[in-house]
């Protein structure tokens, strides 16, 4: 019985001879494992600054702690209720409007036949994503604005100028106009990564079928998208609570304060446009943290219960 037993020191140097093994896997790993460590987990201390009065002069490990006292004043801000309310509906709209559009833009140009005129369009739509929200907002401010080129137009077909810019009624439509237009060419390329992956043996039976091309995609293509899918929308439910400050703060403006402050806007209002409060933006954060862990945990339960395969095992 004792021999059967493996020594740890046979272990640790089974362990040692697989990992030299392996060497140049684990070398192209390291660096992404120390990004990681530095820039994710590292910073991770900083969240005890929710249970602490943050003093400069003592840094976070020597501020005292105060408890629960930060989130308490959180929840006594009359403002809080209303930034949570609104940061839901601008983010259960981007589920609607936003989510759906790479995936049809997908199936769109899995449709092309022409492989030229295909790759021209992804590039095109793809090309967007790479501009920074500073540029596209001040683009956008340049079209829209009073004097802008689409007034003008408006103007010289008799009508008034809008001020599309300072319309409350407006922003909400501009934040997910510009949104897909920024950004759904990139993200379909994960669907058009799930698309190319399909068996063409089962479009080639659906064709000697007799299927339409609308049966296919109907009856081949999602079916086998629709764990990617699923995957995607799990991950969409996980930030619900963040997401889209650089939009919003460069899009945003006093006139549209009623319908654009969002959670992250109010942090960042709370930290850097008054007396700054460590404590209380960091209790804010969390809380955001937990909602979002809490909502992932829900979507990957529930795309389970359809008889998808989820996100977490």
């Amino acid at each position: 019985m004792t021999g059967s037993r493996r020594s740890p020191r046979g272990g640790l140097a089974r362990l040692s001879r697989d990992i030299w093994k392996s060497r140049v896997i684990y070398m192209l790993v390291l660096p992404g494992l120390l990004w990681y460590a530095l820039f994710v987990y590292a910073p991770m201390g900083g969240l005890t600054l929710a249970f602490k009065a943050y003093r400069a002069n003592k840094g976070i490990m020597g501020s005292p702690w105060v408890g629960l006292a930060n989130f308490q004043n959180v929840f006594r801000d009359p403002t809080f209720p209303k930034v949570i309310a609104r940061t839901l509906w601008i983010n259960l709209g981007r589920l609607c409007f936003e989510f759906p559009m790479p995936v049809l833009l997908a199936l769109m140009l899995n449709e092309i036949r022409m492989p030229r005129c295909k790759k021209v369009m992804q590039t095109v739509m793809t090309f967007p994503n790479f501009l920074s929200w500073v540029v596209v907002s001040s683009v956008l401010t340049a079209l829209l604005s009073m004097q802008g080129p689409l007034n003008s137009v408006i103007e010289r077909l008799g009508g008034k100028a809008v001020p599309f810019l300072g319309n409350a009624k407006i922003f909400l439509p501009m934040l997910y106009v510009s949104s897909n237009w920024k950004s759904m060419g990139w993200s379909s390329i994960i669907y058009l990564a799930a698309i190319a992956g399909v068996d063409q043996e089962q479009y080639e039976a659906a064709e000697i079928d007799g299927a339409s091309r609308m049966q296919r995609i109907t009856r081949i293509t999602l079916p086998n998208i629709l764990p990617t899918v699923s995957v995607m929308l799990i991950l969409a439910m996980g930030g619900i609570m963040s997401g889209g400050f650089d939009q919003i703060f460069n899009l945003s403006n006093a006139a549209t304060k009623d319908v654009s402050e969002v959670l992250d806007i109010y942090i960042y209002r709370i930290t850097f446009q008054s007396p700054p409060d460590f404590g209380f933006s960091m209790a804010i954060s969390l809380f955001r943290s937990a909602v979002n862990l809490a909502l992932l945990l829900i979507a990957d339960r529930g795309a389970k219960m359809m008889g998808g395969s989820g996100l977490i095992g």
